[in-house]
């Protein structure tokens, strides 16, 4: 009796462990590799690019920039070297631009996406991935960009082909001796701005004056002009000279002393404008020899 009442809790006890140990679960083995986690790309301030490190323009500097080019819902703007793509949503989402940012690396073009999407601008904002002296940009009426003062100078030859009147705002940097239509500046950071001239070196002619025809010889150096005016035996200096895109002006006085302004837009090969003087209107054409 005193040993089955030693005995008898032992053996409940040992039971009891048997029988919770055989219900109860034990956790399963994970013997899976572990998913790696995925994380968006953040592009980082400073991060270098190919040509350039990405340093993002303050929002209100791109105000004054795009303010400067007088950008509309007319207008169909590049920028080049895209980054996030913060230039070419502002110029959808505030002036109603078309949009089409052109950016090298590609996550940086996938982030740019993203944030047109999340900005609902889709619809008017592209971005590419590409390089901006591969792809075609001359359709743009608008050109922004923020890179460096040899690849300005690179694109520069480029960009002086685009049609006149094209309008081009650089952040930071210039485009060496041709010298910006305008400056900006916001806090610590400056702007330029560029209007493409046209074309008009060399020889001329203008008809429609009173007492014939009139060569005309111009100089240019960008959008810096000057020349002289001549009839016959009489040369005349041309005055106050100015060239913003297509359009020229320019003054001259005849040897009677009146003072003869002329405004005209230049059409390749051709000027056409008008001549005032003493409350005179005169249409007169500019033509190449």
């Amino acid at each position: 009796m005193k040993l089955s009442r030693v005995l008898l809790p032992i053996l409940m006890t040992s039971w009891l462990n048997v029988a919770c140990s055989s219900t109860t679960t034990a956790p399963a083995t994970n013997t899976a590799s572990p998913k790696a986690a995925t994380t968006a790309y953040e592009p980082v301030r400073g991060q270098a690019g190919k040509d350039v490190i990405w340093i993002p323009t303050p929002e209100g500097l791109i105000d004054k920039m795009l303010s400067a080019a007088k950008v509309t819902d007319q207008d169909r703007l590049f920028d080049l070297g895209a980054g996030d793509g913060i230039i070419a949503i502002t110029a959808a989402r505030k002036y109603g631009a078309q949009s089409v940012g052109i950016e090298f690396n590609p996550d940086m073009a996938q982030f740019a996406r993203r944030k047109v999407a999340e900005a609902g601008m889709s619809d008017k904002v592209r971005i590419i991935t590409g390089d901006i002296f591969q792809e075609d940009f001359s359709s743009a009426t608008v050109v922004t960009l923020y890179l460096m003062p040899h690849l300005n100078l690179k694109l520069r030859p480029q960009l002086l082909k685009m049609k006149p009147g094209t309008r081009v705002v650089s952040h930071a940097f210039t485009m060496g001796d041709w010298e910006p239509d305008e400056t900006m500046s916001y806090q610590h950071s400056q702007g330029y701005f560029w209007v493409v001239p046209a074309q008009v070196e060399g020889a001329w002619v203008m008809t429609g004056m009173e007492g014939g025809p009139m060569r005309m010889s111009l100089s240019q150096s960008f959008q810096n002009i000057g020349g002289t005016l001549t009839r016959g035996s009489q040369t005349l200096a041309m005055l106050g000279a100015r060239l913003r895109g297509d359009e020229i002006k320019f003054q001259f006085i005849t040897q009677d002393r009146k003072v003869h302004a002329f405004t005209g837009k230049v059409e390749g090969r051709r000027i056409t404008g008008s001549v005032v003087s003493d409350f005179m209107h005169t249409p007169v054409e500019i033509t190449r020899p």
